[in-house]
């Protein structure tokens, strides 16, 4: 059975082959800007990816979380290192933030980085 977090993965994969076949070259225009400011320079790919997800939790944005917390685990954040991330976000977007931080640990979850309570 796929996760709610394999779904939404799933979801932006399927969307974004619909945008590469209907607007060629615009999302390779973005992914190369992506790819260019994940790379290391000043700021760890690990932290930058933490970034992201406080900044997704922020502007509440569930497929983000998810695809950003994905990447954090397998840039070798730890549970704990994105749910502190995650307090960021609630410091700067209040209540919120505090609801969107709950797809963060269901991402967490899914992605077998927190234990469930099944």
């Amino acid at each position: 059975m796929e996760t709610t977090s394999e779904n939404i993965l799933k979801l932006l994969d399927d969307g974004q082959a619909a945008i590469q076949e209907a607007l060629p070259g615009v999302l390779e225009s973005f992914m190369g800007f992506a790819q260019n400011v994940s790379q290391q320079t000043l700021i760890s790919p690990k932290t930058k990816e933490l970034m992201a997800v406080a900044v997704a939790v922020s502007i509440r944005c569930q497929p983000c979380i998810t695809h950003h917390v994905r990447r954090a685990l397998d840039l070798g954040a730890t549970a704990a290192e994105i749910l502190e991330a995650c307090s960021v976000a609630v410091m700067m977007g209040g209540g919120p933030s505090v609801a969107y931080t709950s797809y963060v640990v269901q991402s967490l979850k899914d992605f077998q980085a927190l234990p469930t309570s099944e």
